[in-house]
């Protein structure tokens, strides 16, 4: 199976758990985390509450709101942190993409404005590059470390063995990834 043909494989399993988190209900205190593995890449795609990221669902007014909303982008910008992958996949982060009309980034996210609802999201994607990310056992998840309102982490994956699901909680913070 070419690179290309397994990168499509890989964003549709994606795309489809994403329509799938989508039609959930915005619930505090809990992120939805997608993971795709490919031979030389590991995706994540993050969506959570801002409510469990900054303590807030709208743009920051006071200089403490925007001070947290700083530091909470800051940290989702170095993906390392957050995601842990298996040693011997041998990956390195690659690129990050955050969204959030509230928090004023993304393009996406800005063209969309303001929630009608009165709640907000951060969506990001986080691409790792790897030198073999078939050989990924597992990764670490550290949004608990990072984002104390977060409660609970559900994941779906999908390695080229197949799709998995779990949930995190305070502490396990482990995705198996092999079967």
């Amino acid at each position: 199976m070419t690179w290309n043909l397994r990168l499509g494989i890989a964003t549709l399993l994606l795309a489809a758990a994403t329509a799938v988190s989508a039609a959930k209900a915005h619930e505090h205190g809990v992120a939805r985390l997608d993971i795709a593995v490919e031979a030389t890449r590991v995706s994540f795609l993050l969506e959570l509450p801002l409510d469990s990221l900054v303590g807030f669902e709208r743009e920051p007014r006071t200089d403490a709101e925007k001070a947290a909303a700083d530091g909470a982008l800051t940290r989702l910008r170095t993906p390392g942190a957050l995601f842990r992958i298996d040693p011997a996949a041998q990956c390195t982060p690659a690129r990050v993409d955050l969204q959030s009309a509230a928090l004023g980034v993304g393009a996406i996210a800005m063209a969309a404005g303001p929630s009608k609802d009165g709640h907000a999201d951060l969506d990001a994607t986080f691409d790792f590059d790897c030198k073999d990310g078939n050989r990924a056992g597992f990764v670490e998840v550290g949004l608990f470390e990072f984002f104390p309102r977060l409660q609970r982490v559900d994941v779906q994956a999908a390695t080229r063995k197949g799709q998995l699901k779990a949930t995190l909680k305070r502490p396990v913070t482990r995705v198996p990834l092999a079967r």
